[in-house]
């Protein structure tokens, strides 16, 4: 017999027995199929060298499939972490290494632009300021979706618009250059503007309770020297309080923008910003931002919006309970999948809990609490 023929049989076998055993397991099947097409190759190697011949156990090749199929969940599992909450109740619905150090690429312009609105209210800064891309942007690396060089000017609003929606670092990155260098001058001091405004984005982490969180950059990029982390649970702390405010929701629900940039010449441009999440409009999704670099693999935090329900108390009163999830995804092979897995499990545990009449424990160890600043 053939031992080339004799293998691609084998796994053949091995699929098809998984098939007929579980229709539902097809697709893994078919994933399953080149795992063990690669290692038969491996032994057939092994084989044609020793010139040795050996008799095919097919419970033992289907015990394999299973179990490469069972490690290669547990693994993708375990390298992701995600957290599930109704925000306006703090309830924890679902959660996996959710206290997990780890970066989270462009999730960290959450941050930026949260501290770049906080400044301009405090400030009285008009969002339709104009404001320059600063010399040190050309040394940045991380996306770039408007072409912006040094010199250019955009509308502070405009800018928030291509951190938020576009993860544009070039945006960020001008933000936190203007709003640090007013922050410096307003206090008399003299300093680094980028360093300053990250000051600035881990005093909000800090008072958000934000403590496995250090923000080293205002991107997210993924850097060599000083390295960034959060988690899945602070993350979900950082966008219940972003979408606290309405003027932020709006930001982020937005499937496109419009921007106007001006360039050294005075000439202008315009460009049309779409936004990177693709779960927007779905499911109730409305918010609030994509994150993705080679360390961080796939992120998302996400907001879902469902009716409130209205209880009667009496002729003059009612009793109105908002729901919302937030959803967030680290390190993902798949996020949209593993988003959209969470929110069909997540309403019906919602659902039971409020059954039971939104009962907490003593130790209120199932909320995660968010202070409102």
């Amino acid at each position: 017999m053939n031992p080339e023929h004799w293998i691609g049989e084998g796994v053949l076998i091995v699929t098809t027995c998984i098939i007929t055993a579980d229709g539902a397991t097809y697709a893994v099947s078919s994933i399953l199929q080149e795992r063990i097409t690669r290692l038969s190759d491996s032994w057939l190697r092994v084989c044609l060298r020793r010139q040795c011949h050996f008799v095919i156990d097919m419970k033992f090749l289907t015990l394999l499939a299973l179990s490469l199929f069972a490690s290669a969940s547990i693994s993708s599992q375990a390298a992701e972490s995600y957290l599930v909450m109704e925000a306006n109740s703090g309830r924890v619905l679902l959660a996996y290494n959710t206290e997990k150090k780890r970066p989270i690429a462009g999730l960290t312009k959450i941050a930026t632009a949260r501290v770049a609105l906080d400044w301009a209210t405090l400030s009285g800064t008009s969002l339709s300021t104009y404001v320059s891309v600063p010399q040190s942007a050309s040394l940045l690396a991380g996306p770039n979706p408007m072409q912006l060089v040094p010199g250019d000017r955009i509308q502070l609003r405009d800018a928030l618009y291509a951190a938020l929606l576009s993860s544009d670092s070039y945006a960020a990155h001008t933000l936190a250059v203007h709003v640090g260098q007013s922050i410096l001058l307003k206090r008399q001091l003299q300093g680094d503007p980028h360093k300053t405004f990250v000051y600035e984005m881990n005093q909000l982490a800090k008072s958000l309770g934000m403590r496995r969180t250090r923000f080293t950059n205002v991107h997210g990029v993924d850097a060599l020297s000083r390295r960034a982390y959060s988690s899945a649970s602070d993350v979900a702390r950082l966008s219940v309080h972003v979408m606290r405010d309405v003027g932020f929701a709006f930001y982020v629900k937005q499937p496109d923008r419009k921007v106007t940039i001006v360039d050294i010449n005075q000439a202008k441009r315009s460009y049309i910003l779409k936004n990177d999440n693709t779960l927007m409009g779905e499911n109730g999704i409305n918010g609030i931002k994509t994150g993705m670099s080679a360390e961080a693999g796939q992120c998302v935090s996400i907001h879902v919006h469902r009716s409130p329900v209205v209880r009667k108390i009496d002729d003059s009163r009612s009793q109105i309970r908002k729901r919302d999830l937030v959803v967030v995804v680290l390190g993902s092979d798949d996020r949209v999948a593993r988003c959209k897995q969470l929110i069909s499990q997540a309403w019906p545990l919602y659902d039971q809990w409020a059954a039971q009449g939104f009962m907490v424990s003593a130790k209120r160890k199932e909320l995660l609490n968010v202070p409102r600043l």
